[in-house]
């Protein structure tokens, strides 16, 4: 196992294919402490901050579930109105001020660039939690710990990205990651909303040559994993237009009619209407199953950026 004690955890690219196997072979071994099967010590005695300066509810409580049931301890913010932050104290200061409580720094930030700044200041590990539109790594590892757990691989399957590319620093982390590993990607959006320029230019680079649609049902007939995003409303001056498109990519059991037997269907979550709930019930259904893997994922990068190994 390489050694990431000290390490920053600010983008996705930062890691090599081997390092990211290596990440999610010991998130393995996290699962039956994160399902509360098996108790652990291992993180007893340090301190995970969390600064939370855009609202979160998976990212924040799954990272707190995985310090607390490693023994370890949190404290933190959700809210900078309630913070220091809110007097204009800079995020340089910030960090500095939270390093000196804590082992490990978390951060999630509406600013690009806001985790790689905080790192420069740092002197304990900071994980980025989102910053902006820019990057969610510890998302994508999670995202590639569940396609492999519930595919056996990564490379070498159709990956259907639909929904909102654009805006979604969610997509734009996975794609890059999932071209590392060579898998075939779809990129399914309307056309104002598809993937980014240079991220299909990084795809291209990593030797991937996406597809572009913007038919679901003609999509997704390849897929063997269906990745969907929301499409947000709050980009649309007109709310006709918006409901126009955002009809045509829910997913819904007429739709699954399409897919092959064994697809599965994956959200970063929230989601609004873009699945139906009847879906929930199917097989192809491994969006909260997704949620929980958040986890193991987390508790393996807590334990391997404190240095702290069973």
């Amino acid at each position: 196992m390489f050694d990431m004690k000290g390490r920053d955890v600010v983008s996705i690219g930062d890691f090599t294919v081997e390092e990211i196997e290596a990440i999610i072979d010991y998130a393995k071994t996290m699962v039956p402490i994160a399902k509360g099967e098996r108790k652990s010590k291992l993180l007893d005695g340090k301190i995970l901050s969390t600064l939370f300066f855009e609202p979160s509810t998976r990212t924040k409580l799954s990272f707190e579930s995985a310090m607390l049931r490693l023994g370890g301890s949190v404290l933190g913010f959700s809210n900078p109105k309630g913070t220091s932050a809110a007097k204009g104290e800079t995020l340089a200061d910030t960090i500095r001020m939270a390093e000196a409580y804590s082992d490990v720094i978390v951060l999630r930030h509406p600013r690009e660039g806001a985790a790689r700044l905080a790192a420069k200041f740092s002197q304990v590990p900071v994980i980025n939690a989102g910053d902006g539109a820019g990057q969610h790594p510890t998302q994508t590892l999670l995202d590639l710990f569940t396609i492999k757990t519930e595919k056996g691989k990564i490379g070498g399957i159709n990956v259907n990205l639909v929904g909102d590319l654009k805006y979604g620093r969610t997509v734009h982390s996975l794609a890059h990651a999932l071209s590392m590993f060579g898998a075939d990607l779809t990129f399914t959006a309307p056309p104002d909303l598809q993937m980014p320029d240079h991220v299909i230019k990084k795809v291209k680079e990593n030797g991937v040559n996406p597809r572009i649609e913007n038919d679901l049902e003609k999509s997704i007939e390849d897929a063997d994993v269906l990745y969907v995003t929301r499409i947000q409303r709050e980009r649309f001056p007109d709310l006709a237009e918006y409901e126009k498109v955002a009809g045509a990519y829910r997913v819904d059991v007429e739709i699954l009619e399409k897919a092959k037997d064994d697809m599965i269907i994956m959200h970063p979550l929230p989601r609004v209407n873009e699945i139906a709930p009847e879906v929930d019930g199917t097989k192809h259904a491994k969006y909260f199953v997704q949620a929980f893997n958040g986890v193991p994922v987390r508790m393996a990068l807590l334990s391997l950026v404190l240095g702290v190994r069973e």
